[in-house]
């Protein structure tokens, strides 16, 4: 049997070696989108035979797709030998489009695969988001110049250990504003955004914040999530402050994402003012997944 471990820091390095070697632009391929959503998704790891394996226990076990180095077939042997054992249908619960063909060419015919609508990523051109040229984004150019004429006095300014706690304290009020403790879906994002706040520095993310008056009005953080892709985990912006989110991203993707060509913005989690307005930025890729459950022997 597998032993799978509750992440902590320590275990950043390997864990994130072991991904990259890889390359997949999931936004669960890294340390930090592991133990982001340990707690909310009951996320553990392990390292088998080159790769790094990742289990839910949310429900019946299942697991992401491994990444790494070695044997694959070996490994996802072993997965199932397991799921054999603990008497539980063999699952992947995330396999995305640039995984998916390598499960296939192992087991052709072998997994049920269910399309995951609200999991879809969307991944943009970093040059669009950086420019927003062309006529398609107009609006998004509008909603910036409303904020720049409104906030006249605004600036855009790393995140740093000198105004990491400043930033949070936003983040805080954000959330009283919005209710995350009256929505579920709201109230698990916060506990991935307190790990992100605690450990900034340590997961080696960047961030980037928005003031206007003098008050942080948004907020950006990501990483580096392969040689050609930066992924934006968390944004934050008051929403009755026009063009905020529009111009923390734009000066974010500036700032940070000038020599990669993919900026992943993640899902919309099926929410569909979310999905609306991830697609009215017009990405170069929308990465799907599925749920691939073994169909037996």
């Amino acid at each position: 049997m597998i032993t799978f471990k509750t992440l902590d820091i320590s275990d950043k390095g390997w864990v994130d070696r072991l991904f990259q070697k890889s390359g997949y632009r999931g936004c669960e391929y890294s340390f930090a989108g592991t133990v982001l959503w340990a707690e909310v998704y009951r996320k553990t790891a392990a390292e088998v035979g080159g790769f790094v394996v990742v289990r839910s226990e949310l429900g019946s076990p299942s697991y992401l797709f491994p990444a790494g180095e070695g044997d694959l077939h070996a490994v996802i042997g072993r997965l199932k030998a397991q799921s054999e054992e603990e008497g539980v249908p063999f699952v992947f619960y995330a396999v995305d489009d640039e995984s998916r063909p390598k499960l296939e060419e192992l087991y052709p015919g072998r997994f049920h695969y269910e399309e995951l609508d609200d999991a879809r990523e969307y991944l943009y051109l970093s040059e669009s988001l950086r420019t927003l040229a062309g006529k398609k984004l107009h609006a998004k150019r509008n909603h910036i110049n409303r904020f720049l004429e409104q906030n006249p006095d605004w600036s855009f300014e790393e995140i740093t250990k000198e105004n990491i706690g400043e930033c949070y304290e936003m983040n805080k009020d954000w959330c009283r504003l919005y209710g995350c403790d009256q929505n579920e879906s709201l109230r698990q994002e916060a506990c991935a955004v307190d790990y992100a706040f605690e450990h900034f520095f340590a997961l080696d993310f960047r961030g980037g914040l928005l003031r206007a008056g003098g008050r942080i009005v948004a907020y950006s953080m990501g990483e580096r999530l392969t040689p050609d892709t930066f992924d934006v985990r968390i944004e934050k912006a008051y929403q009755d402050v026009q063009g905020a989110y529009a111009l923390i991203n734009r000066e974010f993707c500036r700032a940070f994402c000038k020599d990669v060509t993919y900026v992943n913005r993640e899902d919309d989690t099926g929410a569909e003012g979310l999905r609306k307005a991830k697609l009215s930025y017009r990405p170069a890729i929308i990465l799907k997944k599925y749920r691939a459950t073994w169909l037996g022997d």
